[in-house]
């Protein structure tokens, strides 16, 4: 993380600290492409937050969603339709990509995210997302809430978001009926 606020506009930022670190976290296993954002998003991230980084104007793969599209898609509109009005809409932007992707990750969403913990989610959620985190009344984890919230605003039945199987909580999060 240290090297990407060496490069921040603003390090002291809280906001620009959250980017360093979900950033970081990719950048450290050289899978920038798991961000999910999409080039011209990318540089305008690196512009607004990191001008002075050396990292690639360009991500250096693309992410093939295959039978995710709709789901990353979907979640994303979601996240947006309860974005804080005193966030940066492009950082709003870029944030719902990131979490969108982590979902299809398999493990709890703070450690797809490169996060130290729960309360670090639920932080950056309630910075950017303060309606929608509002809603999770039965303080589920994070990835479990966000998937139900995504199907219930689609008229679906809740299920797991796609990298829920992978968990090794998943039987804790979704118990066999029984």
């Amino acid at each position: 993380m240290g090297r990407w606020l060496d490069t921040a506009t603003d390090a002291t930022s809280p906001d620009t600290q959250l980017f360093a670190k979900l950033i970081a976290a990719r950048d450290a296993r050289n899978e920038l492409a798991l961000l999910g954002l999409q080039q011209p998003t990318w540089r305008a991230l690196l512009t607004r937050r990191f001008a002075r980084a050396a990292a690639p104007a360009a991500l250096p793969f693309a992410v093939t969603l295959n039978d995710y599209a709709e789901f990353v898609r979907t979640l994303h509109t979601l996240l947006l339709t309860h974005a804080a009005a005193t966030v940066h809409g492009a950082d709003a932007q870029c944030l719902a990509s990131i979490i969108a992707h982590a979902c299809l990750r398999p493990d709890h969403l703070w450690r797809d995210l490169g996060l130290a913990g729960r309360d670090e989610v639920t932080w950056m959620l309630t910075r950017y997302f303060p309606t929608l985190v509002a809603l999770n009344t039965g303080n589920l984890r994070w990835k479990k809430f966000l998937a139900e919230q995504r199907a219930l605003s689609l008229g679906l039945r809740p299920g797991p978001a796609p990298g829920c199987p992978g968990c090794e909580d998943y039987g804790h999060c979704f118990p066999e009926p029984g």
